[in-house]
């Protein structure tokens, strides 16, 4: 719980950062507010037991929310949450799937 807490409090200083770098160029992509990200982020990390929020996205074609967590061995997930903040799904994206999008 500290650690997912921890987590979140990162999430404020990183977020802003990550989505500024996102690999993905749609200009319709909007970050979660800040009223919503750290419900999105708590759950996102529920779901993924741990790790770090890397970047959100609000009205996703799938979702909601998006939330991208990057867990420690540089694995990503994609966790997808409706407006109550309840897990739709999760994609998982290992760190050699990253050199495949190059």
């Amino acid at each position: 719980m500290i650690a997912a807490g921890a987590a979140v409090l990162l999430v404020g200083g990183i977020a802003g950062a990550a989505v500024a770098v996102s690999g993905d160029d749609d200009e319709t992509e909007r970050p979660i507010p800040a009223a919503d990200l750290e419900r999105a982020s708590e759950a996102a990390l529920a779901e993924t037991g741990g790790g770090t929020v890397t970047d959100t996205e609000v009205d996703d074609e799938e979702s909601k929310y998006e939330v991208e967590v990057t867990l420690e061995d540089g694995t990503e997930v994609d966790v997808q949450l409706d407006e109550d903040f309840q897990v739709v799904s999760t994609e998982t994206d290992g760190p050699e799937d990253d050199a495949d999008d190059d």
